[in-house]
């Protein structure tokens, strides 16, 4: 880790779920008034990442997922090698999501304690 940046990680507070519907779905008013929401359209799917609570019945999704948002200023390289790469060693699967702002890694609810254990041993901190 000796090149890359040390980061420092929020974890959320809340568990989220991915969610995947026809990709002709229009978002639902549900999908509107969580905290965080993250929509995307493809060709192929439409896929929502919201709170857990607010997941719709008849919808294909997987829960629960741990959300970590990445604190201060970084490139998206160093996102992607500082983050993903110790997790991938672990055989620790991720989601990621990435704003114009910051990036956010989700981890699956058990396997929480042994990424920010590798994180941790990456260099970099976890908080909240």
């Amino acid at each position: 880790m000796s090149r890359q940046k040390r980061l420092k990680l929020r974890r959320l507070d809340e568990k989220f779920a991915i969610c995947r519907f026809h990709p002709g779905t229009t978002p639902l008013p549900w999908a509107h008034s969580a905290k965080f929401l993250s929509v995307t359209r493809t060709e192929d799917e439409l896929s929502i990442v919201c709170p857990v609570a607010d997941v719709p019945t008849k919808c294909k999704a997987e829960a629960p997922w741990i959300g970590f948002k990445l604190l201060g200023s970084f490139t998206f390289y160093e996102f992607l090698t500082s983050i993903v790469e110790p997790l991938a060693q672990a055989d620790i699967p991720i989601f990621a999501i990435s704003t114009y702002d910051t990036d956010y890694v989700f981890v699956k609810e058990e396997q929480v304690e042994p990424a920010v254990d590798k994180l941790q041993q990456a260099g970099h901190r976890v908080v909240g």
